[in-house]
């Protein structure tokens, strides 16, 4: 059985505190998130299990033909993704991006901070709770490293990673 095509890294995004982050074309990533990316409130954003935010190309395609503004970075994500399915990208799995392996710790909360993003300032759209399979995710940094716009991106199986046991 083959297994399937990589996916890519669409764009990395970063900022000095708040949303939108911007997109730059590469950066380092360490156990402390993504070099050149700051949060303005550390309570609910950042630390070891949210050093990194992902998000899905495809869903903020999906979003955007549905009439909500919203665009790479825009819901401050660091690493928009493609060719991924998304509803496997759950708290557990692991990803390979280029030379980083990070792991999904939690869905990333929508806070008001990112209603510009929504039609009505509808943040509940990339809720989990609300939406499943719709929300931004939070990863931890198994390995550090550099990434690129442009490198592969895998979702790893957590069955095959922790031994097929759930």
């Amino acid at each position: 059985m083959d297994a399937p095509a990589p996916g890519r890294l669409d764009s990395i995004n970063v900022s000095r505190g708040g949303v939108p982050k911007r997109a730059i074309a590469e950066a380092a990533i360490t156990a402390e998130g993504v070099e050149g990316d700051r949060q303005r409130d550390r309570r609910y954003h950042g630390g070891p299990d949210r050093a990194v935010t992902l998000f899905s190309t495809e869903r903020i395609a999906a979003l955007q033909a549905e009439g909500h503004p919203i665009a790479a970075g825009s819901t401050g994500e660091n690493l928009t993704v493609s060719g991924i399915d998304w509803t496997r990208a759950t708290p557990g799995a692991r990803f390979e991006i280029g030379e980083v392996r990070l792991e999904i710790t939690r869905y990333a909360t929508p806070c008001a901070n990112i209603t510009a993003s929504f039609a009505g300032g509808d943040i509940t759209r990339v809720g989990n709770k609300v939406h499943p399979g719709w929300s931004r995710v939070c990863a931890r940094v198994l390995m550090p490293g550099r990434v690129h716009v442009g490198d592969s991106v895998k979702l790893l199986d957590p069955t095959a990673e922790h031994g097929g046991a759930a």
